[in-house]
């Protein structure tokens, strides 16, 4: 075995050195079992030709080039890699705040929803227990008669203490409205200037159905507590008729598309403590506050339409019904402040009118006064007052006056129209609107006042007169 290593050495060392570099030595076993050593080193002819694996050497330098580059990158990048990873984070935080942000809105609109609906609840619970409650027997009685007992002055009902009450713990038409009326088109309201003049001269005396001298300061006796009580209209009959007294108030809140409910209170001490005797559902909805009592009807517009309707309190049911003709509607010759007031019912001594306008009349006021029994026109005058000009008006004796504005809370009547010689004039009696939007003026015949809706607020004005000259 030395024998055979030893020229085998000697062999390497007389070798080159680039071929030393590329010698090679094998182990193996022979078919004997024994140990075999084999050592090789290329030629001299052959150490001049193209190593063995040269391709694959270069491909492997390409590719520690390109991973040095990418390496160079990243380390020489850090920073921009950096920024770009803060805003990142900082995008997600903003998208993390919005999602709680969402979140909480929804759980808020959840309970305010949940809470709608118990409200919705309890109304439905309380017109069902006002329904079932019986009506006390009455005996037959002829209208005519009744109405005569119930226009004697200071007359009293018979049967006011039949009337039933609710709990008094608190007024029903305090129940919040719906809060889908606050942006619907069930009310409308507009905007206009009104030029105010001086005051007048007070004189004469305080009493009889003269002209009107002066108008008090307001009277509170209730605020409607309800979005649906921004606008209404309150009143009282003028002449009664049974089963209900000359001392029965009456209101309507008018904000909505489906104004149906009508309150009663035994007289103006209920009203101020908001409790009840009696609510009506009436057949057809209400527009605007035109509205008006008298013998025992409510007269009153149906919605979207210009028919006029009598509602029999007694019996509770549409007595009459009738056209006004050519009268606009919902918001064709509304009063300034708008709220779809087209038609205004009102009752004076004289009785029933309507105060409107139409086409033909372009917009200018036109009085009418009607029949209480059928609603047929019967006698018509056309003013030169534009309708959409003043802020409302209202009738005594027979004369219509107008209110300048709605919202300036010191104001004037500077308008009268007087229907028996057809001639109109400029006045200037001081009116206050104490709260700042007033959609409802009309005249209390029995009273001798003026009630009024003013932003939320039933008020009353006491009148002074004097005699017409």
């Amino acid at each position: 075995m030395f024998l055979l290593l030893l020229p085998l050495s000697l062999c390497g060392l007389l070798l080159p050195a680039h071929a030393q570099d590329r010698a090679s030595l094998w182990r193996s076993n022979d078919r004997s079992g024994r140990c075999t050593y084999t050592f090789s080193v290329p030629s001299p002819a052959e150490s001049s030709c193209p190593q063995a694996g040269g391709a694959e050497m270069d491909s492997l330098k390409a590719r520690l080039s390109i991973l040095e580059v990418l390496v160079s990158r990243i380390t020489g990048g850090e920073n921009d890699g950096g920024k770009a990873h803060r805003e990142l984070q900082e995008a997600l935080n903003r998208a993390v705040a919005e999602r709680n942000q969402l979140q909480g809105q929804k759980g808020r609109l959840e309970r305010e929803l949940e809470g709608l609906q118990q409200r919705m609840e309890e109304m439905k619970r309380e017109t069902e227990r006002l329904r079932s409650r019986p009506c006390p027997p009455q005996p037959p009685s002829n209208p005519q008669q009744d109405a005569g007992r119930m226009r004697q002055p200071g007359g009293s009902n018979p049967m006011s203490h039949l009337m039933t009450r609710p709990n008094r713990q608190g007024d029903s038409s305090s129940l919040r409205a719906d809060s889908a009326w606050i942006g619907s088109p069930g009310f409308q309201e507009l905007k206009a200037g009104v030029t105010e003049v001086p005051a007048p001269d007070r004189s004469d005396d305080n009493t009889g159905c003269g002209v009107v001298a002066s108008v008090s300061e307001p009277v509170t006796h209730r605020k409607a507590d309800n979005i649906a009580g921004k606008y209404g209209v309150w009143m009282q009959d003028p002449e009664a008729v049974s089963p209900y007294g000359p001392n029965m108030v009456w209101r309507i809140d008018t904000v909505g598309s489906d104004v149906r409910q009508m309150f009663g209170y035994e007289d103006m001490e209920q009203l101020s403590k908001g409790f009840p005797s009696k609510v009506l559902l009436l057949p057809e909805p209400v527009e605007s506050t035109g509205a008006t009592l008298y013998r025992g009807s409510l007269y009153y517009q149906r919605r979207r339409s210009r028919t006029l309707i009598r509602y029999d309190l007694a019996s509770e049911s549409v007595a009459a019904r009738r056209d006004l003709p050519h009268a606009g509607f919902h918001g064709q010759f509304p009063y300034s402040w708008g709220g779809y007031t087209d038609i205004d019912l009102a009752v004076d001594e004289q009785g029933l009118w309507a105060v409107y306008s139409t086409s033909k009349a372009k917009g200018a006021i036109v009085i009418s006064q009607l029949d209480p029994h059928s609603l047929e026109v019967k006698r018509s005058w056309e003013t030169n007052i534009r309708k959409n000009s003043v802020a409302n008006t209202f009738i005594i004796c027979g004369r219509m006056y107008v209110v300048a504005s709605y919202t300036a809370p010191n104001t004037t009547i500077n308008y009268v129209y007087d229907t028996a010689s057809s001639q109109g004039k400029a006045v200037s009696i001081p009116f206050r609107n104490k709260y700042r939007y007033n959609s409802m003026v009309d005249y209390s015949p029995s009273q001798k006042k003026l009630f009024g809706w003013d932003n939320f607020h039933m008020v009353s004005y006491d009148l002074r007169f004097q005699q017409a000259k």
